[in-house]
C-alpha cells in the first residue's frame, strides 16, 4: 500500500506496524493531513492494529500533528489494537508532558523497548 508522496515509511515487524517519518520537521498542514489519511487507512484496514510510531530523526512537531496522534490512538483502540510511540527527542517530549499527552500515550525511549511492550520481540 505505497502512497505517492508518502511522508511516512511503514514496515511490518512481527505483526506490528512500525511507522517512521520521512521529514525531520512535521509542521506543514498538508503533510500532516497526508500522514493522517495514510495512517487512518492503514489502521482501518487492520484487525487489532498494533502500531509503533518511531520519532527517530524528527526535530519539530506541530500541535496539528499531536491532534493526528490522538485520532490515530483512539482509532487503534477502537479496533482492538494499541499505539505506542518511541524515540521522541527531549524538546518534543516536553510538549507531550506540558499537554499531559504523555499520560495518554505509551512512550518508550527506543523502538526496541516499545516492541517489547507489544510482546513482539
Amino acid at each position: 500500500m505505497a502512497h505517492e508522496n508518502s511522508r511516512i515509511r511503514v514496515t511490518d515487524i512481527n505483526g506490528v506496524m512500525r511507522v517512521e517519518f520521512v521529514d525531520r520537521d512535521i509542521l506543514d498542514e498538508a503533510s500532516i493531513r497526508r500522514i493522517s489519511t495514510e495512517l487512518v487507512q492503514r489502521i482501518e484496514a487492520a484487525a487489532n492494529p498494533q502500531v509503533l510510531i518511531c520519532f527517530r530523526g524528527v526535530e519539530h512537531l506541530s500541535s496539528a500533528a499531536l491532534g493526528t496522534l490522538i485520532t490515530v490512538n483512539s482509532l487503534a483502540k477502537k479496533r482492538g489494537g494499541q499505539l505506542r510511540l518511541s524515540d521522541i527527542r527531549p524538546s518534543i517530549l516536553e510538549v507531550f508532558v506540558i499537554t499531559k499527552l504523555n499520560k495518554l500515550f505509551h512512550i518508550s525511549d527506543t523502538a526496541e523497548k516499545a516492541l517489547e511492550g507489544f510482546g513482539k520481540v
